[in-house]
C-alpha cells in the first residue's frame, strides 16, 4: 500500500524523504532515574507528584539528520493533524514518507493527511523499530531526577535541549542497521 502511494505521488515532488515520527510527554511528575552513590547507600532524589504535562511531537530523519519538533499541550488526533499540516509546509516540494506507531489517534478517520505525506505504520508493540524512541531517551536522560515547577520551565528545557540536537546527533542517535541495509 505504501509503495503504491509513493509510486502514485513521486512524480509530483522534487524529492522523497524518510522520517520516523513519535511524540513524548514531559510532565511535572518527577521522572526518577539512576543516580551515583557510594555502594550500599540508597540515592536520595528530589520528587514531586504533580500531574501537569506538555507533549513534544517530532519527526526525525536518520539519513540526513533533519528534525521537525513541535510542542503541544495535548496529544490527540486533532493535534496530530496540526503537526502533519505544519510538517507538510516544511519543504512542500518533498514527499515525506513517515513511519508512525499504531496509536489510535494516528489512525483516526477524521484526520486529513496532507498530500505530501505518506504514513507507514510500524508493526504493533514494536517501539524498538522506531528510532524516534531513541531521541526521546536522549531527552529523558537529561530530564530525570529534576523538579520542574511549571510548564514554562519544561518548555524551556525542551527548547534548550532541542537547540543542541544537531543533524549529526540525530543521525548518530537514530542510526539503525535495518534502515541502511539496502544502501
Amino acid at each position: 500500500m505504501c509503495q503504491q502511494a509513493v509510486k502514485e505521488k513521486r512524480d509530483s515532488y522534487k524529492s522523497i524523504h524518510l522520517y520516523f515520527q513519535d511524540e513524548s510527554r514531559f510532565g511535572m511528575f518527577t521522572k526518577n532515574g539512576r543516580a551515583l552513590t557510594v555502594k550500599g547507600v540508597k540515592p536520595i532524589c528530589p520528587f514531586q507528584q504533580v500531574f501537569k504535562s506538555t507533549y513534544l511531537f517530532g519527526a526525525f530523519s536518520p539519513i540526513t539528520g533533519d528534525k521537525f519538533l513541535l510542542e503541544y499541550p495535548n496529544c490527540n488526533a486533532d493535534i496530530f493533524e496540526l503537526f502533519l499540516n505544519e510538517l507538510s509546509k516544511e519543504n512542500p516540494i518533498e514527499l515525506k514518507v513517515m513511519v508512525v506507531d499504531n496509536a489510535a489517534f494516528h489512525k483516526a478517520k477524521k484526520i486529513k493527511i496532507p498530500d505530501n505525506i505518506v504514513l507507514i505504520f510500524q508493526p504493533p508493540y514494536s517501539p524498538e523499530v522506531n528510532p524516534a524512541e531513541q531521541i526521546w531517551a536522549w531527552y529523558k536522560r537529561a530530564f530525570t531526577n529534576r523538579i520542574y515547577k511549571s510548564i514554562p520551565q519544561i518548555v524551556d528545557f525542551i527548547s534548550n535541549k532541542s537547540e543542541n540536537l544537531t543533524k549529526e546527533l540525530v543521525k548518530s542517535i537514530t542510526r539503525q542497521e535495518y534502515i541502511f541495509s539496502n544502501y
